[in-house]
C-alpha cells in the first residue's frame, strides 16, 4: 500500500473530472454539516466538473435531499445524488408481494412507495426488509438474536437497504443495517444488499456522472471519496476507481494522533486490510465542525 496525503482536492484537480462523494461523515455527521467539506465540493463543481452525491442511506434520494438542506448542506456543492434506497428498491419490487418483515425506523418508510409490497410478522414473511434498527440510538444486534435466530432457520433471505455497519451521528456511533446484516450471516441467514460496497450503486451513480458530462466518461479519471474501509474504499476499489481516503472519519481513533496527526503506521495498516494492495490518496480536513 502506497498513500499520497493531500491537503486538499486542489491537490488532484488536474487528475480527475468526477467526484463520486460519500455524504454521512464526509459532508455531514446526522446534526451538522462540515462547512469546509461542503465549499471544497461547490468549487470542484465550478470549475472541474460533477460531484455525484453516493450514499447507503436506506431512503431515495429525493427523500434525502431535505435532509441534506437541513443541515445546511449547499445544493451548489453536488450535482447529483443516489443511495442505496435506490438501488434496493429494484431488489424488493423483484420480490413484491412480499409478504416481508419489516426492521427499521418509520423515517425509512419511503423506501417501499409505489412497491406493491405487503408486511407481515415474521412466522408468515417471505423475506426480511431491513434499513437498520427499529431504534438505532438505544438497540443493538445482538437485540435481534432470537428473531433472527428464527428467521435464519426458516431460510428467510434479508434484503438490507444500507450496508453501513456503523455511522457517526454528532460525537457518537450508532449501528446501522450492515450491523444487523453482518449479525444474520453469523446466525446462518443470508443477506443480499446493493449499497456500497456492492455494484449496483456505482452503477446507477457513474450513470448520474454520464449524464452530467459534456463528453464521454473516462474511468480513470472519476475519484471516489469516502471514510469507510468495508464500504466506501472497498466498494470504489472493487470498480477499479482511484479512492480518496477521509481521515478525520469513521476510523478517526485509528489513524489520528490526539493532537490530529496522522499516526502513518496505523494508516498503512488500516488501508492495508483485506488484501486491498491500494494505492490510496489521503484528505485530512482538520475542522473543528468534525469534533
Amino acid at each position: 500500500m502506497t498513500a499520497e496525503i493531500l491537503n486538499g482536492l486542489a491537490d488532484a484537480a488536474d487528475r480527475y473530472d468526477v467526484l463520486l462523494c460519500d455524504v454521512w461523515g464526509v459532508i455531514h455527521n446526522g446534526r451538522e454539516s462540515f462547512p469546509d467539506a461542503c465549499a471544497a465540493l461547490a468549487r470542484w463543481r465550478r470549475e472541474r466538473g460533477p460531484v455525484v452525491l453516493i450514499s447507503n442511506s436506506p431512503r431515495p434520494a429525493a427523500d434525502v435531499v431535505h435532509q441534506l438542506d437541513s443541515l445546511g448542506v449547499p445544493r451548489e456543492s453536488w450535482t447529483a445524488f443516489v443511495t442505496s434506497g435506490d438501488a434496493t428498491r429494484v431488489l424488493l419490487a423483484a420480490r413484491a408481494p412480499g409478504p416481508a418483515w419489516r426492521i427499521g425506523p418509520e423515517r425509512d418508510a419511503p423506501l417501499y412507495d409505489g412497491l406493491g409490497l405487503e408486511f407481515s410478522d415474521l412466522e408468515t414473511a417471505a423475506f426480511i426488509a431491513c434499513t437498520g434498527p427499529n431504534d438505532d440510538e438505544v438497540e443493538t444486534p445482538e437485540d435481534y438474536r432470537a428473531a433472527l435466530t428464527l428467521a435464519a432457520a426458516r431460510g428467510l433471505d434479508m434484503i438490507c437497504a444500507n450496508p453501513d455497519l456503523v455511522v457517526q451521528r454528532g460525537d457518537r456511533l450508532i449501528y446501522c443495517g450492515g450491523a444487523l446484516a453482518a449479525f444474520y450471516e453469523t446466525l446462518g441467514g443470508k443477506a443480499i444488499m446493493a449499497g456500497k460496497p456492492h455494484a449496483p450503486i456505482y452503477d446507477l451513480a457513474l450513470d448520474a456522472a454520464r449524464r452530467a458530462l459534456s463528453d464521454p466518461m473516462d474511468r480513470k479519471r472519476v475519484l471516489a471519496i469516502g471514510d469507510a474501509m468495508a464500504t466506501d474504499i472497498t466498494g470504489a476499489r472493487g470498480q477499479g476507481l482511484d479512492v480518496l481516503f477521509i481521515a478525520d472519519g469513521i476510523h478517526r481513533a485509528e489513524v489520528l494522533d490526539r493532537d490530529g496527526g496522522l499516526n502513518d503506521a496505523a494508516l498503512s495498516t488500516l488501508l492495508g486490510e483485506d488484501g486491498l494492495a491500494m494505492t490510496a490518496l489521503v484528505w485530512q480536513p482538520l475542522s473543528p465542525n468534525r469534533n
